[in-house]
């Protein structure tokens, strides 16, 4: 995935300019910084949704456009609403390929066998086939992350998949996700207000604020010189027991 000059702005609202980054194949970026501070529009962009306003885009080796097969997505965690009559396996089952997969396709094996690969990549074969709005929030999550990778994508786009999930949940989507970029070369960008479940295993942090950004490993960004000017105010980041204290940023920055 690659960003050249990358400008996005909603009127005389810039969200960020002169982006330049490169994500690698099995790279783990993830992207930081308050609300409002443009992490899901860059999704969006890449998804295809929106159109950057200047530079230029490839992912996956093409133009972004909507309903690339090499890009996968994993939203945020939302508990479905009770009488949805949609199974685990159908929600994998449309991230192979939507709805063109009809019951006279030809190749019907190939998908079952495609969502049956995906639902074990996640260790979600003991409720796949239970009914969605009975499955906890996390075990929701998976089959999320399931379905995001059953289009064996090149590219995996993350938009807060931790949110609303305890801790043991945030680490087990983490860890999913982690394991992909490892196992089959997937590039990783990864959208998230809490750092710390994923900050043994990012190889890089885009941070993003107010216009302004800044790229490097986690001990290059995270620290109290670069996020003081980043926000232009005093910030303080302290480590306590392995995890980061961000103090003085505006709430759900890191």
């Amino acid at each position: 995935m690659r960003l050249r000059g990358a400008r996005l702005a909603f009127g005389e609202r810039t969200l960020w300019d002169g982006l330049d980054l490169d994500v690698a194949a099995g790279e783990f970026v993830a992207v930081l910084g308050p609300n409002g501070s443009g992490k899901t529009s860059l999704l969006r962009m890449l998804l295809g949704q929106i159109a950057l306003s200047a530079g230029s885009v490839e992912i996956a080796g093409s133009p972004a456009r909507l309903g690339n097969p090499r890009v996968g997505y994993i939203p945020q965690q939302k508990t479905m609403d009770a009488g949805v009559q949609l199974r685990g396996i159908d929600l994998v089952g449309l991230g192979v390929d939507g709805h063109r997969w009809g019951p006279g396709w030809r190749g019907r094996g190939e998908r079952r066998a495609r969502v049956a690969a995906a639902i074990a990549q996640v260790g979600a074969q003991d409720f796949a086939r239970a009914p969605l709005d009975a499955l906890s929030g996390g075990e929701q999550q998976r089959l999320r992350v399931a379905q995001a990778l059953a289009g064996d994508p090149k590219v995996l786009l993350c938009d807060e998949p931790l949110l609303s999930l305890d801790l043991a949940n945030q680490r087990l989507v983490s860890q999913l996700v982690d394991r992909r970029r490892r196992d089959h070369g997937t590039a990783v960008l990864f959208v998230t207000h809490e750092i710390n479940p994923v900050l043994p295993l990012v190889d890089r942090v885009l941070y993003l604020v107010d216009g302004k950004f800044r790229i490097g490993t986690p001990d290059e960004v995270m620290t109290s010189e670069v996020l003081s000017e980043l926000y232009r105010t005093q910030v303080d980041v302290v480590r306590v027991r392995g995890r980061l204290v961000v103090v003085g940023a505006e709430e759900g920055a890191a």
